[in-house]
């Protein structure tokens, strides 16, 4: 920041000043526990047995922050500290997955609740009875990437449907991708290589939103890669979520070129039997199980109330 002409670079600056940030609170968390140790060694030496129930109080504390920021260590990738894009997908199924895409949406927005964090709809694709075929959205927050990475892949619900008179059985398949957000400096998009098209939005909005060319697809020529957002009123705001989405899905793409690594972002495979990293099950019993971690959750409606953090944790300490 002290080099001659940091504060003329524009968005740059953003990106640095975060990392400054986040190296700050790093350091500051750890010069703090390191007082805090040494003063809880200097009281325990000297304290009488009545002090020492309030000294173990303090201990727990601190041991918890040593948690806490041991933890950042498995938030250490690139990317890792920002912003996530979340693309859910129904499988086969009809109105039956499309159901159980939905409500993965609703688990996620539980978390970001509980987490503090915030969530921006891109794009919506109602089903044609209940919830929806697809959905993309950004939720913004400290290392919301980090834990989210975790949750790429195919989830799986077998419930009683509410959709079956008979009342049968039946399972459900969502896709779900975790791309992070990425800056507009990090991925270089020449416009030339763009075809913007415009179109009339559909679904639930008001009168405005659809009687008016507001909605925009944006095709990668080079890539082939097409992304679409309608959410929006305006014709400009939901091209620049569009844009948004592209950089990402681009980065992604250059990423797994250079490393060879198809699976390292993206989802490889049928929305189906087989390809599945965790499995909801509601009848004839209720569970939760994380096939990579083998990692298993009776409290299912907890889960799917946004309590995922366990799930979060296991496959980053395995990772």
């Amino acid at each position: 920041m002290s080099q001659p002409g940091f504060w003329d670079q524009g968005s740059k600056n953003t990106s640095i000043l975060k990392e400054l940030k986040i190296l700050k609170e790093s350091v500051e968390g750890f010069k703090f526990l390191e007082r805090e140790l040494r003063d809880l060694e200097e009281l325990i030496g000297i304290s009488t047995d009545e002090e020492s129930s309030s000294l173990s109080k303090e201990l727990n504390k601190v041991e918890s922050e040593i948690d806490r920021l041991e933890f950042k260590i498995y938030l250490s990738e690139p990317y890792d500290s920002g912003n996530a894009i979340i693309s859910i997908h129904a499988g086969a199924g009809g109105t039956e997955s499309c159901d159980w895409a939905q409500m993965l949406i609703r688990m996620y927005s539980r978390w970001v609740e509980k987490k503090g964090y915030k969530i921006e709809m891109l794009d919506v694709l109602e089903g044609e009875e209940a919830g929806i075929k697809r959905a993309t959205f950004i939720i913004k927050g400290d290392y919301v990437y980090g834990f989210l990475k975790s949750e790429k892949g195919v989830h799986r619900l077998v419930r009683i449907s509410p959709f079956d008179a008979n009342k049968r059985r039946h399972t459900s398949f969502a896709l779900v991708e975790s791309l992070p957000e990425v800056e507009a400096v990090e991925v270089a998009i020449d416009d030339k290589d763009l075809r913007v098209d415009t179109f009339r939005s559909s679904g639930a909005g008001g009168q405005h939103v659809n009687t008016t060319d507001s909605a925009i697809r944006i095709t990668h020529n080079p890539t082939g890669v097409v992304v679409e957002c309608q959410n929006e009123r305006s014709q400009h705001k939901n091209k620049a979520s569009a844009m948004k989405v592209l950089r990402s899905k681009i980065y992604d793409l250059n990423k797994e070129k250079q490393k060879e690594e198809l699976q390292g972002m993206r989802v490889k495979g049928d929305i189906g039997w087989g390809h599945q990293i965790r499995s909801y099950v509601l009848h004839p019993y209720t569970m939760v199980k994380d096939h990579r971690t083998n990692l298993e959750v009776g409290n299912a409606q907890g889960v799917l109330d946004g309590n995922i953090d366990s799930f979060i944790e296991a496959y980053l300490k395995k990772r």
